[in-house]
């Protein structure tokens, strides 16, 4: 469990610096692409107000000032195509670009005016369109420097912060022990407690059920009774605590071996199937040959119990119970399903909670201590397995266990 809170910790903590990474990228870069966009813009603005009449000579036109020095008319390339709202080619000026012909930038004219944009890109141009009259004319501004800068800033940008990403990833890691430290002590120190709570339990329990064992004997006596069936549920209280907490440690069965699990299921499911059938239940079980598992034995038949004595005690009267065992794919899932009558509200997925109780009236009356779906769910999960419930509209109840 230490380690699946230490590993939900860097995921946790990765993604929350992802989403940061990510939000100084996007704006750093879109901030970045709107700015030289504006530029370009205004400086097509400019050369539309040109390209109405006749562009002048270079030298003899001039950019805003505030955001242009007086050389820039001299960088600045571009070509201008004005023709008619039919498409017919009037007037071409590329005297300030010499690396397109009077053939391409009639096309790109052509593939500008085919089109629902008045401004935009086109290969490493920046074009703005401007209607006036019977005349449409377009302007084709290179941008190609703006936009080797806008990539480069967008390789370099993702460079850094894949770097700084992972060498955070890094420093995460190696710090996340400490981090989770007050967290490993408090849960070791709820494990220990309810250990030696158990052991300490169980010697007054013990002595109480020998007492009533005893009265008992002297006559038949409710209140005795009453000892008795109370005494024997905190036993197994008791007993199901201690199980979960040495479920939940790093390795709950250091020594595991490979077992039968086709001679385990039946073992557990013949001893069900007599007390459902003189329960007046329907009890099926298709069992399939030569599964094995390794794990621990005990534990593995004790979950499977855990699931079958739930279906007993609360499938409905003539209720049906069904127990499948079968090889899929690389693994091996074991069903156990029961017709029911789940109460109004009930939530499937809290099942597996400790102490979680859909029903508290049946669920005290059958004896149960509200961990036994938590032991079930521990067990899977040491085993490298993990166990899932589903239920249709409340009519039935189904678990399955993936190994």
């Amino acid at each position: 469990m230490l380690k699946k809170m230490r590993w939900r910790f860097i995921l946790s903590a990765m993604a929350a610096i992802f989403v940061v990474l990510f939000v100084l990228l996007a704006a750093m870069n879109l901030w970045y692409y709107k700015i030289n966009t504006e530029n370009l813009d205004e400086t097509l603005d400019v050369l539309l107000d040109y390209s109405r009449w006749e562009m002048p000579p270079l030298g003899e036109w001039n950019l805003p000032s505030s955001k242009h020095s007086s050389e820039a008319q001299f960088r600045t390339r571009f070509f201008s195509v004005v023709c008619t709202t039919d498409g017919v080619v009037l007037q071409i000026s590329k005297d300030y670009i010499s690396s397109v012909s009077v053939a391409q930038a009639a096309e790109y004219a052509a593939e500008v005016l085919s089109g629902d944009d008045t401004s935009g890109y086109r290969d490493n141009y920046r074009f703005a369109m401007e209607e006036s009259g019977n005349r449409i004319a377009v302007v084709f501004l290179n941008a190609e420097t703006e936009l080797q800068s806008m990539r480069t800033l967008l390789i370099v940008s993702c460079t850094v912060a894949l770097i700084s990403f992972l060498a955070i990833f890094v420093l995460v890691v190696l710090f996340s022990k400490r981090a989770i430290l007050p967290f490993a002590k408090n849960i070791e120190q709820q494990k220990q407690f309810i250990t030696d709570a158990g052991h300490e339990i169980k010697t007054p329990l013990t002595a109480i059920a020998t007492s009533a064992d005893i009265l008992a004997m002297e006559g038949e006596n409710e209140w005795v009774e009453n000892i008795q069936s109370q005494t024997k549920r905190l036993a197994r209280l008791v007993s199901d605590l201690v199980t979960l907490s040495r479920l939940d440690e790093a390795n709950p069965f250091p020594e595991k071996t490979e077992f039968s699990l086709t001679d385990a299921i039946w073992e557990i499911s013949e001893s069900f199937a007599a007390v459902a059938r003189a329960k007046g239940k329907q009890f099926s079980q298709e069992i399939a040959d030569g599964l094995t598992l390794r794990g621990n034995r005990a534990a593995v038949c004790q979950m499977v119990s855990i699931l079958l004595d739930n279906a007993v005690k609360y499938s409905d009267e003539g209720g049906v119970i069904r127990l499948t065992a079968a090889k899929r794919h690389n693994g091996t899932i074991i069903e156990v399903y029961n017709t029911c009558h789940l109460p109004e509200g009930t939530d499937i997925n809290r099942l597996f909670d400790r102490f979680y109780r859909p029903d508290q009236s049946r669920s005290t009356d059958s004896g149960g201590t509200g961990i036994g779906l938590s032991v079930a769910r521990a067990t899977a999960e040491a085993h490298g397995g993990k166990i899932s419930v589903y239920s249709n509209n409340g009519e039935d109840i189904l678990f399955r266990i993936v190994l």
